[in-house]
């Protein structure tokens, strides 16, 4: 159901007096046969990344479980027929592809020396499998020769630095302390791997068979579109005829310090000869080949000081010429493309507030919605036939893969449904779209997650919980820790400011040189529309957020007072020590107009830190012990700061944690079990009289 707020509150009509319960406490009081509990939490599974065979007829995919005694969760292969029957586990690993004629798939798991290694197995009766390579780092973007003889793959190659002192010799048996780390990069680290050996990520090629990788590029520079500094990955693909691989990337010896920076490139498959096919600047990325190996889709845009921009959907001719823009005006950012198998076009998805679904461009330059539905659609593989598959969710179905044709996208199919064992009998929440106004005249888009048992006669307890990015997009997928909260008795409000995705290059940029501002704005007149509706006990409003959220957590409750309680998780607290002491440095310096010491006034005036003053809303403090991308001095620094003007405040540092506080299945748990906790402790729960 979807609502608009626009006008203030209207006149009230009927009062009634209740009785209001406190909310469940988070430590139990929730009965757990049919609501959505941590414990069950644990029996959740995962599926990603469907893989449908060329000619159609079976599927691969992830599936993934929560290890209880390894406390990790644990990524399976499993495959079914097109239709969704016979499945069954086939192996362990991730990352499956089948080969151009379906006999094999390769895929990632350990090997041997417990690394992570390339396999193939046949996908015939024998299944037999073969490790194919025994590289020292984990190999990633895996991608079949059109003849299925070489696999190519993105690797590392440590390049370290000669730069040593000799030392006395050591009295034989002496301890003496190891070697101090030495760091030449900018980018020396990277959240969840930790420190950064030094040396490049190259491209290689490897017999499908087994055997010698084959490095194809060399030198300075990072293959991979580097736009922020770090390694995700790399898109590339092969011609037809198999003699040449794009890939995107920024070949310079000065990559590290170009920021949002990448380009289109060609490699001889043969000779390893090097070539760039885009070279306006730009971050570009994602290169896809064209069925006649004539042109390369991609999608990016001309560089621009914003700090955000929608991404187009482009193609060049595969020596370069004919650059131009196929995704008209758009205006949201394209990804997961697929050409049509008779080159006229590209499929891609997009999202689009709060849902996402595919399109097609044509290479004409005209662009329509294939697919329509409130939902998180995704497009990951294509058969021969037009048959494809991706994975869908959403506000009351977990993820799950399924099938459609491309020319008959009216039909979805579900393929599996690997959560209707854990969910049977589970009541969740109603999940309620709204919009609603802000300041300038901004609509605004946002939902709501009401408690399973909800009644408009009472009033509840409100969770304010804002997404990180900043350039982020909530959306209509399913989401755990929402309906946990809802079970207990909160009502949850997401909402999607401005900044966020979705929504089109001017209102993603509205925080451009101004992280945060109108932002602010538009969370506050989300929670007036909520209380507006008069369900919401406005003496128990609580607000938290993690990264981009935990930002703008400390930073409403510096410039209201309207909250009970907080909980702040992984924040920037001061933008001036954040910008050179997380692993996206390059970011950090570019969130504001000059460097901190060429423009300190505007680093600091966007800084939670300098308003704490401000402050007199109990905080929980939480972030990972491992944190590099919002590292834990930030939070240590708020700590401090709020302690120093009398703040209640409590400080959780997560075990095991890098980024964020619920990666580790029993983390989650505590997350949301003291988030509930502090909001218990600092809420009131006298019986009190509502208004309707």
């Amino acid at each position: 159901m979807s609502r608009t707020f626009f006008a203030v509150a209207a006149a009230l009509t009927l009062a009634i007096t209740t009785s209001l319960p406190a909310p469940a406490s988070a430590q139990g009081d929730v009965d757990p046969d049919t609501r959505a509990t941590v414990a069950r939490f644990l029996d959740m599974e995962r599926v990603g990344d469907p893989r449908i065979s060329p000619d159609g007829s079976r599927v691969v995919f992830t599936r993934s479980h929560v290890d209880k005694m390894q406390d990790t969760w644990t990524s399976e292969i499993w495959m079914m027929n097109a239709d969704g029957t016979r499945k069954r586990f086939l192996l362990e690993g991730g990352s499956p592809r089948w080969s151009p004629d379906g006999s094999r798939i390769a895929y990632v798991t350990e090997g041997d020396d417990g690394s992570a290694e390339i396999f193939v197995r046949w996908m015939d009766a024998e299944g037999a499998v073969s490790q194919v390579t025994r590289v020292e780092e984990a190999p990633s973007s895996l991608s079949w020769s059109p003849d299925g003889t070489q696999i190519a793959f993105i690797g590392f190659v440590p390049e370290p630095t000669d730069w040593s002192v000799q030392l006395p010799p050591r009295p034989e048996g002496a301890q003496w302390t190891a070697e101090p780390r030495i760091i030449d990069n900018v980018h020396f680290r990277q959240d969840y791997q930790g420190f950064k050996e030094e040396g490049a990520h190259q491209l290689f090629v490897v017999p499908a068979d087994g055997g010698t990788p084959r490095q194809l590029t060399e030198g300075p520079g990072k293959i991979g579109a580097p736009v922020i500094g770090l390694h995700f990955g790399a898109g590339l693909d092969w011609t037809p005829d198999g003699g040449t691989i794009v890939f995107d990337g920024l070949l310079s010896e000065d990559w590290e310090t170009r920021y949002m920076e990448s380009y289109i490139y060609a490699v001889d498959v043969a000779t390893g000869e090097v070539r760039q096919i885009v070279d306006e600047k730009g971050p570009w990325s994602a290169p896809t080949v064209s069925p006649d190996g004539r042109q390369v889709a991609f999608i990016g845009f001309p560089w621009t000081t914003q700090t955000y921009r929608a991404s187009d959907l482009h193609v060049v001719g595969i020596d370069g010429s004919g650059m131009r823009k196929i995704s008209a005006e758009l205006d949201r950012d394209p990804g997961q493309l697929n050409w049509a198998d008779d080159g006229s076009g590209v499929y891609f998805t997009a999202g689009d507030r709060g849902t996402r679904n595919v399109h097609f461009a044509s290479t004409e330059g005209e662009v329509r919605q294939v697919t329509q539905g409130s939902h998180m659609l995704s497009l990951t593989s294509v058969s021969d036939d037009g048959t494809a598959v991706g994975t869908r969710t959403d506000p009351h179905k977990p993820g799950d893969v399924v099938r459609f044709a491309l020319g008959e996208p009216g039909r979805i199919n579900q393929l599996t449904d690997v959560n209707a064992d854990i969910l049977a009998g589970v009541e969740l929440g109603d999940v309620e779209e709204i919009w609603y106004r802000s300041s300038g005249d901004t609509d605004v888009q946002g939902w709501i997650v009401k408690p399973p048992d909800f009644d408009p006669t009472r009033a509840y307890p409100l969770i304010l919980h804002i997404h990180g990015g900043p350039h982020g997009m909530y959306n209509v997928g399913f989401n755990y820790a929402y309906q946990n909260f809802a079970a207990h008795g909160y009502v949850v409000l997401y909402t999607n400011p401005r900044g966020s995705t979705g929504y089109g290059t001017d209102f993603g940029n509205a925080i451009d040189n101004g992280y945060p501002s109108v932002d602010y704005d538009d969370l506050m007149a989300g929670v007036d529309a909520v209380i507006e509706d008069g369900y919401i006990d406005t003496e128990n409003i609580f607000v938290t957020g993690c990264s981009g959220g935990g930002v703008l957590t400390a930073w409403v409750i510096s410039h209201t007072d309207r909250f009970r309680a907080a909980g702040v998780r992984c924040p920037v607290i001061n933008w001036m020590s954040f910008a050179g002491t997380a692993d996206i440095v390059q970011w950090g310096y570019h969130r504001y107009e000059g460097y901190p010491w060429d423009n300190p006034d505007k680093y600091l005036e966007h800084s939670p830190l300098m308003y704490v003053e401000q402050v007199s809303t109990p905080a929980l403090i939480m972030t990972g012990e491992l944190d590099l991308r919002t590292p834990m001095s930030q939070s240590e620094e708020y700590y401090q700061a709020l302690k120093a003007v009398g703040v209640p405040t409590r400080l959780m540092r997560f075990q095991d944690e890098f980024h964020g506080t619920s990666t580790k299945p029993s983390n989650f748990m505590r997350t949301q079990l003291y988030l509930m906790k502090w909001f218990e402790e600092w809420g009131t729960h006298d019986e009190r009289r509502m208004a309707m």
